[in-house]
């Protein structure tokens, strides 16, 4: 039986700090939706677009940078990868072409795009057998990240205007460097590199599982993506302030950070896929309850559905890390990009429900979408819980 992998809490820590820093400038365009609308009168189709293009970019690369990662363990694309999306999102309340502000959030997408395989990756390594539990910890601070966007951004755009988009380079110049000086060597990665065949092999065996898996990722993340989008507008058009509907955001978006961690929890003790199956099929009763009640109550129905909706974020990349276990980050890739990729792709369609149909109708639409994922994790493999498999090591 082989020795028992000590757990870096300190790696842990700093890649987590990173990634909520990361993840701040991935729900960054959202925020400037409003002011955008406001000031070009831009559609919403145009407006789900503008976001589509950063998550399609961010979420179709990652799997290949995760098969590159696997074969190179580059340690550098943290951190370059987080500093490249800072300096292209810090450009984009200064351009007036809507193209050039469509490249530029594509452009971005690369840098996160280059963060999550490697971080995720080493997250995993460094884990012992906690694994989802503290995977859950870093996806947390990414959701915290999340959380604070609306919180920092709103008020600043609604303070400066759209140009002082320039001084939100900062934090990337910040998080760079300490991933420069303390993230870990590439050593952490260990292991030798899968050939094309191998990873070819391991796909091909996992297939049934991977689509199933995938499936319900891609359908959460347009669920998830899709509210980013369009909340911030249905809120505007209610007559809500800036400041109140990031508020309602914020809310939402903190309490899904705290459902990860609880999610990690949970399936550590009672496995991967009930945690999945029953979240998800919980968060749609949830988001409707938000919608059609006021006040208190209709705020503690929102956030325990972003808690909802959340807690399997983490669960999903371990359980696709379970199905290929030799291709980590090709399997955090296909996880955190490319089925978060298909469901920001469809966000384009919620875009043109809402120009068509109402923006009330694209909500309803996104909330009945988690309960579909959650009826395809009845299509994933059961398998023993942590805990059990920390007991059978015993």
């Amino acid at each position: 039986m082989s020795p028992k992998k000590p757990i870096e809490y300190s790696t842990i820590g700093i890649l987590s700090l990173a990634h909520m820093l990361n993840d701040m400038y991935s729900n960054y365009l959202p925020q400037m939706l409003p002011f955008l609308v406001a000031a070009t009168a831009l559609s919403t189709t145009r407006a789900a677009i503008l976001v589509s293009a950063f998550t399609i970019s961010s979420s179709f690369i990652q799997p290949l940078f995760g098969y590159f990662l696997d074969r190179q363990g580059k340690r550098w694309l943290v951190h370059i990868g987080t500093l490249w999306m800072a300096v292209m999102l810090s450009l984009t309340g200064l351009v007036q072409s809507y193209l050039l502000l469509v490249l530029l959030a594509g452009l971005a997408g690369l840098g996160t795009a280059a963060f999550h395989p490697q971080a995720s990756t080493m997250i995993t390594v460094v884990s012992g057998d906690r694994k989802a539990v503290l995977l859950s910890t870093f996806v947390a601070f990414g959701n915290i990240g999340f959380a604070l966007s609306p919180l920092l951004l709103v008020p600043l755009f609604q303070t400066y205007g759209l140009h002082a988009t320039i001084y939100t380079v900062i934090p990337g110049i910040l998080v760079a460097l300490l991933l420069f000086f303390f993230a870990p060597k590439n050593d952490v990665l260990g292991g030798s590199a899968p050939s094309l065949s191998e990873v070819v092999h391991s796909l091909m065996s996992a297939r049934l599982e991977l689509l199933a898996i995938t499936g319900v990722i891609a359908i959460r993340s347009l669920a998830y993506t899709g509210l980013l989008t369009i909340l911030p507008l249905y809120f505007q058009a209610q007559k809500l302030s800036s400041v109140a509907s990031s508020h309602l955001v914020f809310i939402m978006l903190f309490s899904g950070a705290i459902g990860g961690v609880l999610g990690g929890l949970i399936s550590d003790y009672y496995g991967r896929k009930p945690l999945i199956v029953g979240s998800l099929i919980l968060t749609t009763p949830l988001f409707y309850s938000f919608s059609y009640t006021q006040g208190t109550l209709s705020i503690v129905f929102l956030a325990l559905a972003g808690a909802c909706l959340l807690s399997s974020f983490s669960v999903t990349v371990v359980a696709a890390q379970e199905a290929i276990p030799n291709n980590k980050s090709l399997a955090a890739g296909l996880s955190m990009g490319f089925a978060g990729g298909v469901g920001g792709l469809m966000v384009i369609l919620i875009g043109r429900i809402g120009d068509f149909y109402g923006l009330s109708t694209a909500i309803s639409v996104l909330f009945f979408l988690p309960i579909v994922a959650g009826v395809i994790a009845l299509l994933m493999k059961s398998r023993p819980t942590a805990k059990a498999e920390r007991i059978a090591a015993r």
